[in-house]
């Protein structure tokens, strides 16, 4: 039989935990000035070369691309990744009201960092949500013009990347680097399509919620963080 859909208050919960982690992790790599790919590693960047704070940039970067997902993909993925990001621009923001971290090794905020976002992404995957922003912009560009999405994914990462050498240290993009590999490394090889599905008994379909959350969870391994 197909695995059940999960309740309300499982996704509340899931949503919640994953946000947590999320959080911790950008909290770490910025401890240590790092940055990641995608929308988040955008909004790092921007709160360096602005006055405004990572949890405001983030949220504000990821507007433009809900109508995308909402009239392209899918309603309930939409308001899940609307949740995330709502969720992460808060919690990153008052993180440091209940935790203070005073010193900690670089190696470790990097490695340790990209194993709590790519957890949390994880867990955001199974409950049909994201990091939302250039990931939905990637599962649009592949549906409309066959522009496959890990492809691009990897190509803003890596000016994303290359961009950052101008802003940050040497030292600093090559921790980033490690955080990166750390994170999509961890999600490959604990994420695999169609893992959640029990038997291959199939129901209908409704073609813009589930065949699109298909490839979803295939897409996103590159490009939502």
């Amino acid at each position: 039989m197909p695995f059940p859909t999960h309740r309300f208050y499982e996704d509340v919960l899931a949503l919640f935990c994953a946000c947590t982690m999320v959080s911790l992790g950008i909290v770490l790599f910025d401890h240590q000035g790092m940055l990641t790919g995608g929308t988040a590693g955008i909004a790092i960047i921007g709160s360096h070369l602005t006055s405004v704070n990572f949890g405001i940039m983030f949220f504000v970067v990821n507007i433009p691309f809900y109508y995308l997902a909402w009239s392209q993909l899918s309603k309930r993925f939409t308001i899940n990744t609307f949740i995330s990001v709502t969720m992460v621009s808060l919690m990153t923001e008052q993180m440091s009201q209940v935790i203070q971290i005073q010193q900690v090794h670089p190696l470790f905020s990097a490695m340790v960092g990209g194993m709590l976002i790519g957890v949390g992404l994880l867990i955001m995957f199974r409950h049909k949500s994201s990091l939302g922003g250039l990931g939905i912009l990637a599962l649009y560009l592949q549906n409309k013009y066959t522009i496959r999405a890990g492809n691009f994914g990897l190509l803003v990462d890596s000016i994303i990347m290359t961009g950052s050498i101008f802003i940050f240290s040497f030292e600093l993009v090559m921790l980033s680097v490690i955080g990166a590999i750390t994170l999509n490394l961890l999600i490959a090889v604990n994420h695999k399509p169609g893992r959640y599905q029990a038997g291959n008994v199939k129901k209908p379909l409704d073609v813009k919620s589930d065949e699109v959350q298909a490839d979803i969870d295939d897409s996103l391994l590159n490009t939502a963080k």
